[in-house]
C-alpha cells in the first residue's frame, strides 16, 4: 500500500528483454536500506526488488504489467517516480493507493499558470464514472486532486514543488501515464454494478 506521495525519483540505467517480461534496473542512493524482495511504486506500478548492486537494484516486469502500464515505453535515462510501501504509523499525506494500475491515460495539454501548471488527460469514456471533481486520482503514482472531470478528458494542477522532484517536468504531448482510480470509487462501482445484476 501506497500514499502517492512521491519520496524521490530513479533513473532507469538499462533493460534488459527476459522472454516476455523486461527486467528494469534503476539507479538508488539509498541502496543501504533497501533489501530484494521489498515492494516499491515506480510510476505507480507496483514492482518487487529482486536484485541489488552497487548502482541500484534490479526489478522485473511481466508481460500482463508491460501491457496495462507505460513500462513497456520505458527507455534509458527515464526519470521514475518512487515510493517506498506505507508502514504502519506512518502519515497518509495523499491517499489510499495500491500500485496496481488500472489504465492508461495520454497528455494532451500542458499549460503553465503563474508558477504551476495545469495538465490535461485524455482517458477511456468508459471509466468517467471514477472521476469526481475534487476527488482523487493518482497518475504515474502521484497522489493528485482531480481539477476537471469530463466525459473523456481530466485536468489536475501540479505545484512547483511536485513538478520539481517528480517525473512531471519531464512529461510531454503525447505521453501515456498510469492511472490508478481511487479505491473507494472502485468498490462503489463494482457494489453498485452487483446490485443491478
Amino acid at each position: 500500500m501506497f500514499t502517492g506521495i512521491i519520496e524521490r525519483t530513479h533513473n532507469l540505467l538499462n533493460r534488459v528483454k527476459s522472454g516476455n517480461n523486461i527486467d528494469f534496473h534503476l539507479s538508488s542512493e539509498i541502496n543501504s536500506e533497501l533489501k530484494v524482495d521489498q515492494s516499491i511504486s515506480h510510476n505507480g506500478v507496483c514492482l518487487t526488488i529482486t536484485s541489488l548492486d552497487e548502482k541500484g537494484y534490479w526489478v522485473t516486469a511481466v508481460d500482463e504489467t508491460l501491457q496495462k502500464t507505460n513500462l513497456k515505453n520505458w527507455q534509458k535515462g527515464d526519470l521514475i517516480n518512487i515510493e517506498r510501501s506505507l508502514q504502519l504509523g506512518d502519515r497518509l499525506d495523499g491517499h489510499m493507493v495500491q500500485g496496481h494500475v488500472d489504465t492508461l491515460a495520454q497528455c494532451t495539454s500542458i499549460e503553465e499558470i503563474d508558477g504551476s501548471w495545469l495538465f490535461e488527460f485524455q482517458y477511456d469514456s468508459k471509466d468517467r464514472n471514477l472521476l469526481v471533481p475534487k476527488g482523487s486520482i493518482t497518475i504515474n503514482g502521484v497522489s493528485l486532486t482531480l481539477i476537471e472531470a469530463g466525459e473523456q478528458s481530466f485536468s489536475v494542477t501540479i505545484i512547483p514543488y511536485t513538478y520539481h522532484h517528480t517525473n512531471f517536468a519531464t512529461l510531454q504531448l503525447g505521453d501515456q501515464v498510469n492511472i490508478e482510480f481511487d479505491i473507494l470509487g472502485k468498490y462503489i462501482q463494482r457494489m453498485l454494478a452487483s446490485q443491478l445484476q
